[in-house]
């Protein structure tokens, strides 16, 4: 008996060593696996679904603020295009307001500037032109959170952090206009053309701003037609129509001028009516589409005008500010390859102008959008290259 349990007693020993020796089974297929972070949470989870969908793009609230009136067809209209785009992609939402452009409106401007800043119901706020400038300066500074776009000034740029200034390359505007007015004055089988090489420009005041428009049309003339000589003069004024108009007339009889480019707001529609009342000469506009604003006499002797696009160049300011780019405090500076200046290619420019006068133009104008050709610039040109050239191509 003793031997039979002392057997008995080894066996349960070997047993027990195998027993503790063996190593855990490896999980089969069908063994539950943790939950997983990806999968969907359990119904009645407070956890959000994952989603593969990217975030919506930001709708901003904007005012225009309309230091005159819509139907000018020149900045204001184009100011409102390009928001109204930009609305009905539903990447903003738009409040308007018109606050009318006369003395007695201009109290209307601070309160309305201060007023929708201090509401805080909006993510930018947009006026333009060079009347605005102080008004936006003194709420801009009481209103620094508010954001703010001036388009067409650069009085205070940089002066407040939250403000962009928007500025238009009139000189790769000049530089068509000068192509296409080289090209036009050789071309004596179209009325009021005569032989002589000889254009005109009346600009506002001898300034900078004035003659970077001037720099790009004497280099478009030069490159063009080195014989066309340009007449530059300068009314002094923005205002001032009959001034102006007594330069045209001695422009063309004098000089045989048989084109005129006006730049010099209201005093440059005088180069019209000189070209009007001479019958011997062709007016260009500037700014705005002037075929539109002028009166049908006027208009009917406007080949072209070239243009500040307003409401492009808002639009290409929401492209950035979505693609994560912003100028608070800046000045953005938009040329042709921005959208920003161009020059009115139908109406008379279709009707009068030869086919090949249209076509270099339209060569330029892709030479300059692609960078081919770099047009000089007025703006902080300490060599003066403009005075140099245009006392050069004087006739």
């Amino acid at each position: 008996m003793r031997k039979l349990f002392a057997w008995l007693l080894v066996v349960l020993m070997v047993f027990a060593v195998v027993a503790c020796d063996k190593k855990p089974a490896e999980p089969s297929d069908s063994t539950p696996a943790e939950p997983s972070m990806t999968e969907p949470t359990p119904a009645g989870s407070d956890m959000p679904e994952p989603s593969d969908s990217k975030p919506e793009k930001k709708v901003y609230s904007v005012v225009h603020l309309v230091n005159g009136n819509l139907g000018d067809k020149s900045f204001f209209d184009s100011a409102n295009s390009g928001l109204k785009a930009l609305e009905a992609e539903g990447r903003i939402t738009l409040k308007t307001i018109e606050m009318g452009g006369s003395d007695n409106d201009k109290p209307k401007w601070q309160e309305n500037l201060n007023e929708v800043a201090e509401s805080k119901l909006y993510d930018l706020v947009i006026c333009g032109t060079y009347q605005m400038p102080d008004f936006l300066k003194e709420a801009a500074t009481q209103y620094p959170d508010q954001k703010f776009l001036i388009y067409d000034d650069t009085t205070y740029v940089g002066e407040n952090e939250n403000v962009v200034n928007v500025s238009y390359k009139q000189n790769d505007m000049g530089y068509l206009i000068g192509v296409f007015a080289a090209s036009m004055t050789s071309k004596t089988d179209v009325k009021n053309i005569n032989p002589e090489k000889v254009v005109g420009f009346i600009g506002g005041i001898d300034s900078p701003v004035i003659n970077d428009f001037l720099y790009g049309f004497l280099t478009g003339v030069k490159a063009t037609d080195p014989e066309v000589k340009v007449d530059t003069r300068y009314v002094n004024s923005y205002v001032d129509t009959a001034t102006a108009k007594e330069m045209g007339i001695s422009m063309i009889n004098d000089k045989k001028c048989d084109i005129l480019w006006g730049v010099a707001g209201l005093s440059g529609n005088g180069g019209a009516e000189a070209a009007l009342e001479t019958g011997k000469a062709w007016f260009i506009g500037v700014d705005s589409d002037q075929e539109l604003t002028l009166s049908d006499e006027l208009s009917a002797i406007t080949l072209t005008s070239g243009l500040k696009n307003v409401g492009n160049s808002l639009i290409w300011i929401f492209d950035e500010w979505d693609a994560g780019r912003t100028y608070w405090g800046k000045e953005v500076n938009l040329g042709l390859a921005e959208g920003g200046v161009g020059f009115v290619s139908d109406k008379n420019f279709k009707n009068i102008a030869p086919q090949d006068v249209q076509d270099k133009v339209l060569a330029a104008e892709k030479a300059v959008r692609d960078k081919e050709i770099m047009v000089p610039s007025a703006i902080g040109d300490e060599t003066n290259g403009v005075i140099a050239l245009r006392d050069e191509m004087q006739p």
